[in-house]
């Protein structure tokens, strides 16, 4: 994996990156040969990543800090005192570097790392550059390093030129490094009288941790944090990997502003996704200010959003916007236990609360499954008959002196197609809202359904919250109605994601398909294709186009016309040539000799007028009509060739209705992709029109992805639009075709 394998691949592809500025994506291919055949795919991108052995950075035996200090009033003074109670927490042997002090805060000091005692597993660079210290380190075989100094590549170019030779300097070392430009948060003090599984923590910017941090002292497990800052070496991916392996990790919570090498975060990801350990992710970067602020923080490039969110979701990322989403969501994902049904019940004690919460929920797509007749007439055993108790169930107010509060509980969880019991309580309301709070944590103790409550009293000072909820650790408890929701959500999905996941990497191409040798005698460097021969780069990969033939003459189109067969398309054809409707350079419907005649004039006329260069005139079948959808290729800076699919024709540009995905993928993202087009249901048939050959469009896709995988970075664009997809069992026709060659 790039940026995650440490050997001379990386180190080549960093200092190019930053120092030269070339695209991640448009190295990786010509670096492929430093790599297994076995590992790579067939544009030579990784196929696999070794997870880094990260126990020796966050339980050391021994660590060194560099710069060490206990003069007052020096910065370097507290991080020194925070060092030393760390590594006496975690069982470790602390030594102080500085040369001109024989000691600190009692312990001797040495001169230089060539000095130190015993070799150590941890440095703690606290040095203004710590670029001349990583020779000695590595002489010292020190295993990882912690580098504070920022001033690099969040600066600009001078400081990314820095990193770069920083981050060869550590490639030649042997060691990891952690920064430039982090801070202490992996030296934190975590809570060890916590049980059940923990979150691990990764974040860019070590404030933005904050709040997750914070969970511990709700009873919430953190086991690691770690803090990447600029990644010059040890990246995002890489502790992804790691913590996915921990089985103390019951889910990765990530703060990331930039993502260092897509692939490097794809495999890190199925990694996860093979283990089922969920992550969830703030991703910096939405809008334009939210990306140059990321750049200017961390140095990144933040990546088109839209193939950064779908690539997350491709691979079980789940994303969220907010910090209290990132720590709600991954408390319940941590904590919580597969679920048993993916139904959804509101129980509440007011009818407009659980009105208002179901809204909510129905929009956001949680399955809020209406109870069975049988059920509701035993609910109505204890609560009134004129209160509706289909889902949500109105209680009328939560029973108090006596037992049937309890029944009610237990009978909605005995519900074989409830997964999930949500009790949204908007404030306190002794002593009812103590009762019902008890006896939701008393039933969740004897299920192993997810029981969750929203404690929407803005003081939250109550025992009922404090005390009850809180010291439960089988209760999820939410302070708002949406951070709940989009937990719950999350949960669902994730298991159901995890229940049918397949790593597309076990399946992805290794070696050419015969195609490819016919579509690199197509390419032409630095060119843009005609649509003639884009149409045979199509074909070449078994995507069917319209009969036709280039002609140049205009007794050459009539003869055509009669092999092709009336009525037909005439089209100028041209290396430059992308719109050619705007210029009038198509004609439809033409049913005679003479209008074939008059067509090529025509469209000889105006190329000529416009100064266009052509190689011919497309004399074309006319295809019946269909649903004009287009398949398309294009390169990411991050994750490099990506392949998407919308509604084509006109509406392109109009709807900007489209999906995306990154190579590899399969047939069910294939499906997925349509699934998420607003317009999808002109593929199932509207209006009484025929539903398409839905088939045939997924079979395009997944041509298109083979291209895009086997052509690398020499394909720099690829738009099939229309194609046209015509009824079912009748197959999708490329109806126009651009191809650009890098």
């Amino acid at each position: 994996m790039l940026g995650s394998t440490h050997g001379t691949l990386t180190t080549d592809f960093r200092a190019r990156v930053v120092a030269c500025g070339e695209e991640p994506y448009a190295i990786v291919h010509s670096m492929a040969a430093a790599a297994t055949e076995g590992d790579l795919d067939v544009s030579g991108r990784p196929l696999h990543a070794p997870v880094p052995d990260l126990d020796r950075f966050f339980r050391p035996e021994s660590v060194a800090v560099i710069g060490a200090s206990d003069a007052e009033g020096r910065p370097n003074t507290g991080i020194t005192r925070q060092l030393i109670g760390w590594a006496e927490r975690v069982g470790a042997r602390l030594h102080p570097v500085h040369p001109s002090r024989k000691s600190v805060f009692g312990r001797a000091c040495s001169p230089s790392v060539a000095d130190l005692p015993e070799q150590v597993d941890l440095a703690v660079l606290l040095v203004g550059d710590p670029l001349p210290v990583i020779e000695e380190l590595a002489q010292a075989k020190v295993k990882f390093a912690v580098a504070f100094a920022s001033g690099f590549a969040e600066t600009g170019e001078e400081g990314a030129a820095a990193q770069a030779r920083l981050a060869a300097a550590v490639e030649r070392s042997g060691l990891r490094l952690l920064g430039p430009n982090t801070n202490l948060n992996a030296f934190e003090r975590f809570r060890d009288d916590l049980d059940g599984p923990a979150i691990a923590l990764i974040t860019q910017s070590g404030h933005q941790g904050r709040p997750v941090y914070a969970l511990q002292e709700l009873g919430v497990r953190l086991s690691h944090w770690a803090p990447t800052g600029n990644e010059a070496d040890l990246e995002t991916a890489d502790f992804i990997s790691y913590f996915s392996q921990r089985p103390e990790v019951g889910a990765i919570a990530c703060y990331v502003e930039g993502l260092k090498d897509g692939r490097s975060f794809l495999l890190a990801a199925d990694r996860a996704a093979r283990a089922g350990v969920p992550v969830v992710a703030v991703k910096v970067g939405r809008t334009e200010t939210g990306a140059r602020m990321a750049a200017s923080h961390t140095g990144k490039l933040t990546g088109a959003d839209q193939v950064v969110d779908a690539a997350m979701r491709q691979f079980g990322v789940i994303r969220v916007d907010g910090l209290d989403e990132l720590q709600d969501t991954a408390a319940l994902l941590a904590r919580a236990r597969k679920p048993q049904a993916d139904g959804v019940v509101v129980y509440s004690i007011s009818g407009g609360t659980g009105a208002h919460f179901s809204d909510l929920a129905t929009g956001a797509g949680l399955e809020l499954p209406t109870l069975s007749e049988e059920k509701q007439r035993e609910l109505h055993e204890w609560i009134p008959g004129y209160l509706n108790v289909a889902n949500p169930v109105d209680n009328g107010g939560h029973p108090v002196g006596d037992w049937r509060g309890r029944k009610i509980i237990d009978a909605i969880l005995a519900d074989p197609d409830v997964g999930v019991l949500i009790c949204p309580i908007t404030g306190p309301f002794p002593p009812m809202s103590d009762r019902l709070a008890q006896d939701l944590v008393d039933a969740a103790e004897t299920t192993d359904k997810l029981v969750c409550v929203v404690w929407g009293s803005p003081v939250g000072t109550e025992d009922a919250y404090r005390t009850t909820l809180l010291g439960s650790s089988r209760v999820a408890t939410f302070r708002t109605f949406g951070n709940c929701i989009t937990a719950v959500k999350a949960y669902l999905d994730h298991h159901r994601f995890a229940a049918s996941y397949r790593s597309p990497f076990d399946e992805a191409p290794r070696t050419p398909s015969p195609s490819f040798r016919k579509a690199q005698a197509l390419m032409r460097p630095g060119h843009q294709l005609s649509e003639h021969a884009a149409k045979q780069l199509l074909r070449a990969y078994g995507i069917r186009v319209p009969r036709e033939q280039l002609v140049t003459s205009a007794a050459a189109s009539v003869r055509a016309a009669g092999l092709v067969g009336y009525p037909v398309v005439m089209k100028a054809s041209g290396a430059r040539l992308a719109h050619k409707t705007e210029l009038g350079l198509v004609k439809v419907g033409l049913t005679s000799a003479s209008q074939v005649r008059d067509a090529y004039r025509e469209l000889t006329d105006i190329a000529r007028y416009e100064g266009i260069e052509l190689d011919g005139i497309l004399v074309c079948q006319m295809v019946e009509r269909g649903v004009e959808m287009m398949v398309g290729v294009t390169q990411d800076a991050l994750f490099g060739p990506t392949v998407t699919v919308g509604l084509g024709g006109v509406l392109v540009e109009v709807l900007h209705d489209a999906a995306v995905r990154v190579p590899p993928f399969g047939e069910d993202q294939a499906r997925s992709m349509l699934a998420e087009l607003r317009g999808r249901a002109l593929l199932e048939g509207v209006r009484g029109g025929p539903p398409v050959d839905v088939d045939a469009l997924v079979e395009v896709v997944l041509r298109v992805q083979r291209m895009a995988l086997e052509l690398g970075d020499d394909l720099a664009e690829l738009d099939i639009n229309p194609l046209m997809v015509l009824g079912r069992g009748q197959g999708a026709v490329a109806l126009d075709a651009l191809a650009v060659c890098r």
